[in-house]
């Protein structure tokens, strides 16, 4: 295991190892596993994105373009991981809660999906709690101990800001109900 260097690298394994140790509490490691798992791969965004295409016909088109959004900026954050390949943190004293899809940490595509649902969501549902659920799922990286802090804040900022990118595209027709 490397040392962080930097003021900033020791800030990030610091807050890191504060909130994986949170994760020995049985009832905070079963949500952060629940939530990393629901997390892989976008899953429940997109699955969100799919039912909100069925219960609402008449926005259907701009639900599956949000969820499209929610997508790509998932498959840009891969993109991103195999271009930087930084390593996912490793913590003496700690193992990772749940297993890992791939062996590189930035961005947090789990970060990335959640942030980009937030943004391509939040038109479509104005009053849906999507901010806190996609907060807890962005936390839950760094409880179970697979994202430094600087993995997950960067993902997100890449959700938000491809799906900022492509939301007039997605809202099409999709007036808030």
């Amino acid at each position: 295991m490397r040392y962080p260097d930097s003021a900033a690298e020791r800030a990030d394994h610091h807050l890191l190892a504060v909130l994986r140790r949170c994760g020995t509490d049985p009832y905070v490691a079963g949500a952060a596993r629940a939530l990393s798992w629901a997390g892989e791969h976008g899953a429940v965004w997109l699955a969100a994105g799919a039912a909100g295409a069925c219960a609402d016909p008449a926005r259907r088109g701009a639900w599956l373009r949000a969820t499209a959004l929610v997508g790509t900026a998932h498959a840009v954050s891969m993109g991103v991981k195999r271009v930087v390949r930084r390593p996912r943190p490793v913590l003496p004293d700690a193992e990772p809660l749940v297993r890992t899809a791939g062996r590189h940490s930035f961005p947090s595509s789990h970060a990335t999906s959640a942030a980009a649902a937030v943004v391509a969501f939040g038109t479509l549902l104005p009053r849906a709690p999507l901010p806190p659920l996609a907060a807890a799922m962005c936390v839950s990286r760094l409880v179970v101990g697979v994202h430094y802090p600087s993995d997950v804040a960067c993902g997100a900022l890449l959700g938000a800001a491809t799906a900022r990118l492509g939301r007039s595209w997605a809202m099409r027709g999709g007036r808030p109900a």
